[in-house]
């Protein structure tokens, strides 16, 4: 039986056996039901409320992260209990030593798999696209991170990870939709959906300025039957990412902060690391995201500008989404067969701290 890949984000959960040059069998979202009982024996009731196992990348709720893990090993991909395979995990950038190793209790003494490895999600979405060196800029749902990655091996002390993401830039639209459209309520999952067809970047600065003076509307009409305007707020979403003021943040916009992690690494690696950028997570499909991205790369101060990565023509199409999972998918090709991940016997004898020495 083939390994389970997980990549497991604030957003979505992918999941599936490796198979790099397809996308993940099963993307759930990384929600679960709890059911919070209420009043006294006598007269008690029930209430169901959904809950977020992964906060900003990191799991926050373990035990409906493993009621989550439960539904997709055994449900989803069909795991049998007593028979239980080998799985590996992608890791956020940063993900803290301590969660590494209760992820890996977890998988030994309660789903009793008989293999572990875990990798960080920037090296693996490299994999995806055929480097073992480069920078990965990836916006994910609750975080972005700029990882530059040489050898196989993440630049930890030039890496930086943003505590904003797609949530943030939902909000934000949710806040520019109010004002334009004070008497309609829409539910915040509304607005995702929105900012999923409607956001939108402009070509540059000055483009978006124009957008904010004069930009042509369109009419939406939601569930209930309730109708919005929408039209210079799908390119605030888009603009944020270069301009963080507009989320009242005091920081560089994201080609700048690219420049900058680079910079802080060897001299020698510059090229090699802006010549091989990769953009990976949902919010990067954005409408004229890739062209503004290389637009403004290209008139940047740096003397090597990045560059984009294109991924193969034969992986699947919803590689930069998926990249971490597809990544991780090719690697478990290499470390499961050659023995390279930790086995049931290892994690007996070490317990979870042998995490660190396996997993590089």
């Amino acid at each position: 039986m083939e390994a389970v890949v997980v990549d497991a984000g604030s957003k979505l959960l992918k999941a599936g056996f490796a198979a790099p040059d397809q996308d993940p069998a099963l993307i759930i979202p990384t929600k679960m039901k709890r059911v919070i009982e209420e009043g006294d024996a006598g007269d008690s009731s029930s209430s169901e409320v959904m809950v977020d196992p992964i906060v900003r990348g990191f799991v926050k709720d373990w035990d409906a992260m493993e009621d989550l893990l439960h539904h997709v090993l055994y449900t989803g991909l069909g795991w049998e209990i007593g028979e239980e395979g080998q799985i590996l995990f992608t890791d956020p950038l940063s993900t803290p030593k301590s969660v590494r190793e209760q992820l890996a209790q977890l998988m030994f003494e309660t789903f009793n798999v008989s293999g572990f490895y875990a990798s960080e999600q920037a090296v693996l979405s490299l994999y995806a696209v055929g480097r073992i060196s480069g920078c990965t800029v990836d916006i994910g749902h609750g975080k972005i991170d700029i990882a530059p990655v040489c050898e196989g091996a993440v630049q930890h002390i030039a890496s930086k990870r943003f505590e904003i993401g797609g949530i943030d830039l939902t909000k934000l639209l949710a806040q520019e939709l109010h004002k334009s459209n004070p008497m309609v309520n829409i539910d915040i999952s509304m607005v995702e959906k929105l900012k999923e067809q409607y956001a939108c970047c402009a070509e540059d600065q000055d483009a978006f300025e124009r957008t904010q003076k004069s930009c042509q509307t369109e009419k939406h009409t939601l569930p209930d039957g309730q109708v919005i305007t929408i039209g210079r707020e799908k390119y605030i979403v888009g603009e944020a990412l270069f301009q963080p003021s507009i989320l009242g943040l005091e920081e560089y916009g994201i080609i700048e902060q690219l420049v900058r992690c680079i910079s802080s690494v060897s001299s020698e690696n510059h090229r090699q690391l802006l010549e091989n950028t990769v953009l990976c997570g949902g919010t990067m499909s954005m409408t004229g995201f890739e062209d503004r991205f290389q637009r403004e790369a290209n008139l940047c101060s740096s003397a090597i500008r990045p560059s984009l990565v294109k991924p193969p023509e034969y992986m699947p199409e919803n590689l930069p989404k998926n990249s971490a999972w597809m990544g991780g998918a090719i690697l478990a090709k290499v470390v499961f067969p050659q023995n390279q991940h930790v086995t049931k016997a290892e994690y007996d004898e070490s317990g979870p701290a042998i995490v660190h020495r396996k997993c590089l």
